[in-house]
C-alpha cells in the first residue's frame, strides 16, 4: 500500500535541526522515553525532515535495562555537549539507586553551560539532587511526591502532568512526555506540526501543565457529596497535624454525628479510621522511598510517639515499620 500523508509547513530554522541527548538511567520507564523519543520521530516524518536529532547517553556508554527488562546499546558515554543541546534524563522506579554520584556530577558540569535540562517520570529526584532546581516548579511522578516533597522542600512542587520553568523541565511520567514534548515542537515549528504529531499519535486530548496528575481523591473513590469531598480534601492537606472530627465537621458546617454517618454510607468507615489510612499510607511511601528515620516518618504523618505509631502500623499492614525498612533496604541491594 502506497503511504498518504500531509507534509507539514514547519515555522522557524530548519536548516539546523534542534538536537535531544536522552540520558537513559537504569531501569528508565520504557513509557516515558519511547512517548518522547516517538514524537521527535513522527516531528521528522510530517515535516519531511530532520528538523530534530538526537542520541541515547548513560553511565558506562554499553548497554542499559529498562523497567520492562528490555536492554538498549547506548550511543555514548557521559560525554561534553554543546550549548544548544536539550538534555532529558530518564528515570524509573529506582530512580534514587540509579542517579550515582557519576550521573550527578555530569548533570552538575553540564548544567553549568545553561543547557536545557529536563527530567522524565521520576528524574526529577535527579534534578532535584543535583541542585538543579532550586527555586523551581517541577512534577513527579505521584508515587513519588511525598518523599520528593520531604527531601526537597526547596523546590514548588506541583500536581501538573509536566513542568517547565526556565530552562528546566520536569514530567509526572506515562504519556505525560508526550504533553511535554507537544509544548516543545509547538514553540520550536509552530502548532500545526504539534497538531500533526498529536494526530498521528491518535492523541486528540492535548494536556496543558494546567492539567494535573490524577483525579481527585474524592473523584476517584465515587464521593459525590460536597461536604464530605471537603473534609477528605482537608484531610489530606494535614497529615503531619491532624484535625479532630469535631473540628472538621465544624468547618463544614454539619455536626460530628453527620459526619460520621457520612464517611459510613460512602466509604464503610469512621472518619477516625479513614484518616488513619491515608496517614499510614504516606508513612508506607516515606519508608519505602526516603533514608528518613522511622521516628521522623512518624512525626511527618501526624504520629506523637514511636510506640504508637508502630502499633498502628502493624495493625494496617500487619508489619512494623521497622521490618518494613529492613525489607525495602534488602530489595534495594539485591
Amino acid at each position: 500500500m502506497q503511504e498518504q500523508r500531509q507534509v507539514v509547513k514547519v515555522d522557524g530554522n530548519v536548516d539546523k535541526p534542534i538536537n535531544f541527548v536522552f540520558v537513559l538511567l537504569d531501569g528508565f520507564s520504557l513509557l516515558s522515553f519511547a512517548s518522547a523519543l516517538d514524537s521527535l520521530r513522527i516531528a521528522n516524518r510530517m515535516a519531511d525532515r530532520p528538523v530534530y536529532t538526537w542520541s541515547l547517553i548513560g553511565e558506562g556508554g554499553d548497554m542499559i535495562s529498562c523497567s520492562a527488562g528490555t536492554k538498549f546499546k547506548l550511543d555514548q558515554d557521559l560525554i561534553e555537549l554543546q550549548r544548544d543541546d536539550i538534555v532529558l534524563i530518564c528515570g524509573g522506579v529506582e530512580v534514587k539507586t540509579a542517579t550515582t554520584k557519576k550521573i550527578l556530577n555530569w548533570m552538575r558540569r553540564e548544567a553549568r553551560k545553561g543547557l536545557r535540562i529536563g527530567g522524565l517520570c521520576t528524574a526529577a529526584y535527579s534534578l532535584a539532587k543535583a541542585g538543579l532546581l532550586e527555586g523551581k516548579r517541577a512534577t513527579i511522578h505521584w508515587e513519588n511526591s511525598d518523599s520528593f516533597i520531604e527531601e526537597f522542600d526547596n523546590v514548588e512542587l506541583t500536581k501538573s502532568v509536566f513542568q517547565v520553568d526556565g530552562n528546566r523541565m520536569t514530567t509526572a511520567g506515562g504519556t505525560s512526555s508526550i504533553d511535554l514534548m507537544l509544548k516543545l515542537i509547538a514553540n520550536d515549528y509552530g502548532e500545526g506540526l504539534a497538531s500533526a504529531v498529536a494526530d498521528q499519535m491518535i492523541y486528540s486530548s492535548i494536556r496543558t501543565d494546567q492539567d494535573t496528575q490524577r483525579l481527585s481523591t474524592p473523584t476517584r473513590i465515587g464521593v459525590r457529596h460536597p461536604k464530605l469531598s471537603q473534609v477528605i480534601l482537608m484531610m489530606e492537606k494535614n497529615i503531619e497535624e491532624p484535625i479532630s472530627p469535631s473540628i472538621l465537621a465544624k468547618d463544614v458546617g454539619m455536626s460530628t454525628r453527620q459526619l460520621e454517618r457520612l464517611f459510613r454510607r460512602y466509604l464503610s468507615r469512621s472518619p477516625k479510621r479513614y484518616y488513619m489510612e491515608l496517614r499510614l499510607h504516606k508513612a508506607r511511601n516515606l519508608l519505602m522511598q526516603t533514608d528518613m528515620s522511622v521516628i521522623n516518618v512518624a512525626l511527618a504523618c501526624g504520629f506523637a510517639s514511636p510506640s504508637h505509631f508502630s502499633k498502628c502500623y502493624r495493625a494496617h499492614y500487619n508489619t512494623t515499620p521497622y521490618r518494613e525498612r529492613g525489607a525495602q533496604s534488602g530489595r534495594l541491594s539485591v
